[in-house]
């Protein structure tokens, strides 16, 4: 009973995007290690940047430096 947990920012990660992560696990799952997908869970949690952190920093910080620069 293989579960895979997926974690992501929530950042409009789209209903049809998350169904191909879905499948596409399952789907992985299956061919590799020959798992019933009946039995195979895959959950996505979503993380909202300020709790995702990178480099000692928080997501949000990073991608608004990002966009700041971009403007310049």
């Amino acid at each position: 009973m293989p579960y895979v947990n997926i974690k992501i920012t929530r950042e409009g990660a789209t209903p049809a995007q998350k169904a191909e992560l879905i499948a596409g696990v399952t789907d992985l799952l299956v061919r590799v290690l020959n798992k019933n997908p009946a039995t195979t869970f895959v959950v996505i949690d979503e993380v909202e940047t300020d709790n995702w952190g990178v480099a000692g920093e928080a997501v949000t910080v990073l991608r608004q430096r990002e966009r700041d620069k971009a403007l310049r």
